[in-house]
């Protein structure tokens, strides 16, 4: 039988970029300018929107900062409190696209930092993402996977207008929340209720560089930090002006020893 000669493997040519006027240039690493991005996370009642005031009114140095309000404006309940204001934009349908004009428009009023209470809403309440696929698939005879080629780009965009705020952002998200059996103090198992995951589109947690959860004895605990003064820490009822806002500005404003 005769044998097949070895294969050659030949080189293919490179391909080239399409000609551009882009320029790709290196530049020393700063965080001047950079605001923070935190999230909280938490079943009711665990404190994610007292905390996340705290640490708003910290970022801001006592100056007035802005809310983006889906929880029937219960974040103006705590104004005043403790020196504590701010304007709110209290909302009652969750289109991303309607989250990012607020975005904009805090942004050109200046505000140097904005809290999101909650994120949730543009996730899966009334016009969120999740109802906007639903919307887009009833198009497609209720083909969802074609509904996402809408619903992706509107999550992406809302998550990029975050991001590029011009200043410090904070959003509060609610957890799934499941029953289980604890032993309390006394020896005893009885039920609590403990937070699972956020409820928003899976992996939201990488665009933060501050994630923390709360639970119901209102104890925080951060998942991550790029922070490294807060890595790995677990408070219990935090002050969010003095625990979170002090070292995250502090790590910001650091500059590398020379």
């Amino acid at each position: 039988m005769s044998q097949l000669p070895p294969p050659v493997r030949t080189a293919q040519p490179r391909q080239e970029a399409p000609a551009d006027n882009t320029v790709i240039a290196f530049r020393p690493a700063s965080k001047k300018g950079r605001g923070a991005r935190i999230s909280i996370q938490g079943v009711a009642g665990s404190g994610k929107t007292w905390t996340s005031l705290s640490i708003a009114h910290g970022l801001a140095a006592g100056k007035k900062f802005a809310v983006v309000d889906t929880e029937h404006e219960s974040a103006s309940l705590y104004y005043g409190i403790n020196g504590i204001e701010f304007d709110s934009c209290p909302m009652d349908r969750y289109d991303p696209r309607d989250l990012i004009k607020a975005l904009d428009q805090a942004a050109a009023a200046g505000y140097s930092v904005i809290v999101i209470d909650s994120l949730t809403h543009f996730w899966k309440g009334p016009d969120g993402t999740l109802a906007q696929v639903e919307k887009a698939a009833g198009r497609f005879g209720g083909n969802s996977f074609a509904g996402w080629k809408d619903g992706t780009p509107l999550q992406n965009d809302m998550v990029d207008s975050l991001l590029s705020y011009p200043g410090h952002v904070i959003a509060t998200m609610r957890s799934q929340t499941e029953w289980v059996l604890q032993e309390n103090a006394r020896g005893r198992r009885e039920p609590v209720m403990v937070g699972m995951k956020a409820e928003q589109r899976k992996g939201i947690e990488y665009e933060f560089d501050v994630v923390a959860e709360m639970n119901v004895e209102n104890r925080l605990r951060f998942l991550k930090s790029r922070c490294p003064a807060l890595h790995q820490k677990a408070i219990d009822k935090p002050d969010g002006a003095r625990d979170i806002a002090e070292p995250v500005l502090a790590w910001l404003r650091s500059t590398p020893a020379q």
